[in-house]
């Protein structure tokens, strides 16, 4: 009796890891949704589908599906990567939006931790520092020295309360130790007029977006990642200019439901890697400056969205921002 319980116990257990294996090795039998939070033709667009065009190489026959749930500053998007199954099939595209948004919201409806699993970041986006041409400032000691000389004679325009790029200036602005005026525009093309025409002083910009600026009607004045950006290789970082606290970078990556099967979170990892070292990726991304990041484990990537939320935690009451 007891050798035939074993012979079935054993049969079983065989039964359940063969079951566990078809299921990872058949993973994917549908599409993958790849939601994201911004509108078609955007940043975050450009990444997720970058990276389904180089998953549909390896899901052959179920290509992923990128969806675009704009809104509400990324919240509606976020929430129904939240609410999804964690089955793997629901996947959502985090950006800086995805740990500011809820700290924006008197009742946040996810906890951009705790409510995700992190999968795998894509990038580090850099910005560029941008001054108009009527500041008399050539470097950015030059710049602080000004702004700190007349305290909030100075503005600096964003493209909005909360974006990316605002905070992106307020952490220069908190490393410089100046007090400036922030000015929001609703669109891309009312800033840089703004910019040229010395209206706003200078402004934090996406490198990409900053192409029109390149003609020399406004001074690039550094990059706020810890190296040079390849599209801009001869402007300086805030780092090497004497001011490292100013670095900062707005993630790009992949997250997923609370709650992945661990199995799962590895096969979705190292399929997205894969796609990340290909050549193609590289030269992809570079258009936008940025540079894939294929060496993070899913570890790792849940560490740094957790310093950012925490970042921004603390520099968004010292900048009046409030729920």
């Amino acid at each position: 009796m007891k050798r035939r319980i074993g012979i079935v116990a054993l049969t079983l257990a065989v039964g359940l890891v063969g079951t566990a294996a078809a299921q990872n090795t058949s993973f994917p039998a549908k599409p993958i949704r790849i939601i994201v939070t911004t509108p078609a033709g955007s940043g975050a667009d450009f990444f997720a589908r970058t990276l389904a065009q180089g998953l549909s190489e390896i899901y052959k026959g179920v290509a992923p599906v990128v969806e675009n749930r704009p809104g509400a500053g990324g919240i509606i998007g976020a929430r129904e990567v939240a609410s999804a199954a964690p089955d793997g099939y629901t996947l959502g595209v985090a950006s800086t939006a995805h740990v500011v948004a809820p700290l924006l919201q008197v009742n946040p409806p996810y906890k951009p931790l705790a409510d995700f699993t992190p999968i795998a970041q894509l990038t580090a986006l850099p910005f560029i520092l941008v001054a108009a041409p009527t500041v008399p400032a050539k470097t950015l000691p030059e710049l602080v020295t000004a702004l700190k000389a007349e305290p909030r004679k100075y503005n600096f325009g964003s493209l909005g309360n909360g974006t990316a790029a605002h905070l992106g200036a307020e952490i220069f602005n908190a490393a410089a130790g100046v007090e400036v005026v922030h000015v929001p525009f609703k669109g891309a093309s009312d800033l840089y007029t703004a910019l040229i025409s010395g209206e706003v002083h200078y402004s934090a910009l996406f490198v990409p977006t900053a192409g029109v600026l390149r003609s020399g009607r406004a001074r690039v004045l550094a990059v706020t990642g810890k190296t040079r950006n390849a599209a801009l290789p001869d402007v300086p970082t805030v780092g090497e200019q004497g001011l490292p606290g100013a670095e900062a970078e707005a993630l790009m990556g992949i997250v997923a439901p609370a709650g992945m099967p661990p199995e799962l979170v590895r096969k979705l990892h190292a399929d997205i890697v894969s796609v990340l070292r290909k050549p193609e990726t590289r030269e992809k991304f570079a258009t936008q400056s940025g540079e894939p990041t294929p060496d993070l484990s899913p570890t790792d990537y849940a560490a740094k969205l957790k310093a950012e939320y925490e970042l921004y935690q603390r520099l968004l009451p010292r900048i009046g921002l409030k729920p």
